[in-house]
C-alpha cells in the first residue's frame, strides 16, 4: 500500500527559516500540517514524535533523538546543508533525509559581487564614517576621499570552492577583468587541471572567497596559518558555512592589519549572541562587513526553494524513496 493512501502526519519545526512571503506549496496527498516558527533542542522530540514527516532547516537531529521516532519516515531540508543530521543513523533506522540543491546560484554569486565590490571601493567606511556621520558636510570640499578605493578589474579572485557556486562566482568575475585562481585542496600531492595549489592561491589573491562544504576537514579552513600567507591588502569573503573561519582569528587579523578587509554572510553560531566580537567589531570597523545569512534568499531563489521542498515530499510519498 502506498503511502499516499494514509493520512500524513508533517511538522514544519522551523518555519522562520523560510521568508514570510514564501509558503511551501499545498500538497496533494491526505495530511495534516503543523509548523512551529523555531524549535529549541527540548522541544524537538515532543513536536517530531508523532510525525510521519518533519521539515526543518536547521534543526538538530542525532542519532540519540532519531532513535526514539519510530513513526519518522522523511525529514525535507528546506536548504542543501544537512550537516544538522546524523546521516549514518538515518540510513540504518530507515529514515529518508531529502535535501534541496541548485536553488541560490544566481543569488549568493550576485552577493559576492556585491560584497566585492563594497571592499573594493570601501563602501562601508564612506556611508557609515563619512556621510552619515556628517563629516563630508563640514569637510569643506566636494568630496571626501578618507578609505582605499581599489578596482576590482584587474584583481585576482581566489575561489574555494569548484561547485555550481563557486565555478559561477568565477565566471561573473572574469567578465569583469578579474583573473581567477581556484583552489586545489590543501595538502593534495595532485594539482588537478584547473586548479592552483592551496597555499599559491592564498598568496596571490587579492579576494578570497568560500564555496566550500563544512567538514572536519574544512572546519577553520581559514585560522593563523592561511591568513598569515595572505597578502595584507587581501580581502576575506564567506558565503559558505561559518564554521569554516575561525572567527578570532580573522577579528585579531581585521584589527591589527593582517589583512585589508572581510565580508560575511555566515557566522559559527547563528543567530549569533549580541556580543559576538565580530558583530561589536563591525559596529566600528570600516572593512568587515557582515549580512545576516542572506545570499541565498532572492525572490526568485526563495521561489524554487519552496517549490523543490514540496516536490522532494511528494515524491517520497509517491514512491517511498
Amino acid at each position: 500500500m502506498k503511502l499516499k493512501e494514509f493520512l500524513m502526519n508533517i511538522v514544519f519545526l522551523d518555519r522562520t527559516g523560510i521568508p514570510a512571503s514564501h509558503n511551501i506549496p499545498r500538497l496533494s496527498f491526505p495530511h495534516t500540517w503543523t509548523e512551529y516558527d523555531r524549535t529549541l533542542p527540548e522541544e524537538t522530540f515532543e513536536r517530531s514524535k508523532d510525525a510521519d514527516i518533519v521539515v526543518t532547516s536547521k534543526v538538530v537531529f542525532d542519532r540519540e533523538l532519531l532513535s526514539r521516532l519510530p513513526k519518522l519516515k522523511l525529514i525535507a531540508i528546506t536548504a542543501t546543508g544537512t550537516n544538522n543530521i546524523d546521516l549514518d543513523a538515518a540510513k540504518d533506522l530507515g529514515i529518508a533525509v531529502k535535501n534541496v540543491t541548485g536553488y541560490s546560484g544566481v543569488t549568493v554569486p550576485e552577493h559576492v559581487l556585491g560584497m566585492i565590490f563594497s571592499l573594493k571601493h570601501s563602501l562601508i567606511g564612506y556611508h557609515r564614517d563619512q556621510v552619515t556621520s556628517d563629516r563630508w558636510a563640514t569637510c569643506g570640499q566636494f568630496c571626501y576621499t578618507d578609505y582605499p578605493i581599489t578596482d576590482v578589474r584587474g584583481a585576482t579572485l581566489g575561489v574555494f570552492g569548484k561547485g555550481c557556486l563557486g565555478t559561477e562566482v568565477g565566471r561573473l568575475a572574469q567578465l569583469l577583468g578579474m583573473n581567477v585562481l581556484y583552489a586545489e585542496h590543501k595538502g593534495a600531492s595532485h594539482i588537478r587541471e584547473g586548479y592552483t595549489e592551496f597555499e599559491t592561491v592564498l598568496k596571490q589573491a587579492d579576494i578570497v572567497t568560500l564555496h566550500c562544504p563544512l567538514t572536519d576537514t574544512t572546519k577553520n579552513l581559514i585560522n593563523a596559518e592561511t591568513l598569515a600567507l595572505m597578502k595584507q591588502t587581501a580581502y576575506l569573503i564567506n558565503t559558505g558555512r561559518g564554521p569554516l573561519v575561525d572567527e578570532a582569528v580573522l577579528l585579531d587579523a581585521l584589527e591589527n592589519g593582517k589583512i585589508a578587509g572581510a565580508a560575511l554572510d555566515v557566522l559559527v553560531k547563528e543567530p549569533p549572541e549580541k556580543d559576538n566580537p565580530l558583530i561589536q567589531a563591525a559596529k566600528r570597523l570600516p572593512n568587515l562587513l557582515i549580512t545576516p545569512h542572506i545570499a541565498w534568499a532572492s525572490d526568485s531563489a526563495v521561489t524554487t526553494l519552496v517549490n523543490k521542498v514540496a516536490q522532494n515530499i511528494e515524491d517520497f510519498v509517491a514512491h517511498g524513496k
